[in-house]
C-alpha cells in the first residue's frame, strides 16, 4: 500500500481521510497528535512537507500537501475520477466553483477571524466588521446553494462537498458560528451525518470527537 493519508488531529486533513473512505480506495492512515500546549503540528508533522501544515499525503515518492490539489489528485490518481464532474457535464461550473470555494473563499475568510482572535483585535476595529461582513456573505451564498440543490454540485454527492463541510463543522471549533435560521445548511449537514463514509472517517481520524452537524 504505498498510499500514506498523514491525519492532523481536529483539522483540515480530514478531509483526506473521508475522501479515501467515500471512494472505498485502500490507503495507511497515519495520526498525529498536536502539541499539548501550542495546539500546532508536531515537529514530525511539519517535517513531511515544506509548508509544515496539513493536510499531507505520501503516495511512493510524491509528497503532496494542499486539501485542493490532493482531493484532486486522489480522486483521479486512485479513484478512477469517482467524485469529480465531467468538463461536458451541465453542472462542471458549480463543481469547480465550490471545489475552490471552500479553501479560496470560505476558509480564508474565517481565517482572518481566528488571526484577528489569536491577536486580541478589539471588537471595534474596523478589520473585524470587514472580516465580518465577507464571512456573513460566504454563508449566506451557502445557505442559498444547498436551498437549489442537495449537494454543492448538484444532485450528487461529489469531491466539492468533501472540500466544503470541513468550514461548515470542525472549522467551526475554532471560529463558532450558529446555524439557526440557516434551515438549508442544517437539512446539509444531517445528509451528511447519514453517510457512513462520513462517520468512519471521523471515527478513524478523531475518535470521540464531537461533530459539529447542526
Amino acid at each position: 500500500m504505498s498510499l500514506v493519508v498523514h491525519h492532523l488531529g481536529v483539522s483540515q486533513s480530514e478531509r483526506i481521510v473521508w475522501l479515501c473512505e467515500e471512494l472505498g480506495i485502500p490507503y495507511e492512515l497515519k495520526v498525529y497528535a498536536r502539541d499539548s500546549v501550542t495546539r500546532l503540528a508536531p515537529e514530525a508533522y511539519k517535517a513531511l512537507h515544506p509548508m509544515g501544515m496539513a493536510p499531507v499525503i505520501t503516495d511512493g515518492d510524491v509528497v503532496l500537501g494542499e486539501s485542493g490539489a490532493i482531493v484532486d489528485y486522489i480522486v483521479h490518481r486512485h479513484g478512477g475520477g469517482r467524485l469529480a464532474v465531467s468538463p461536458q457535464a451541465d453542472n462542471f461550473a458549480d463543481y469547480c466553483f465550490w471545489l475552490h470555494f471552500a479553501n479560496g473563499s470560505l476558509v480564508a475568510t474565517e481565517m482572518l477571524g481566528m488571526v484577528g482572535n489569536a491577536l486580541g483585535v478589539a471588537a471595534d476595529h474596523p478589520g473585524r466588521a470587514f472580516s465580518k461582513a465577507r464571512s456573513d456573505k460566504a454563508f449566506a451564498l451557502v445557505e442559498q446553494r444547498l436551498g437549489e440543490a442537495d449537494y454543492f454540485a448538484g444532485a450528487e454527492l461529489t469531491a466539492a462537498d468533501i472540500m466544503m463541510v470541513f468550514p461548515l463543522t470542525t472549522m467551526r471549533m475554532f471560529m463558532p458560528r450558529d446555524f439557526t435560521g440557516f434551515p438549508n445548511i442544517q437539512a446539509y449537514l444531517k445528509r451528511i451525518g447519514e453517510r457512513p463514509a462520513y462517520r468512519r472517517a471521523m471515527e478513524k481520524g478523531d475518535p470521540g470527537l464531537p461533530l459539529m452537524l447542526a
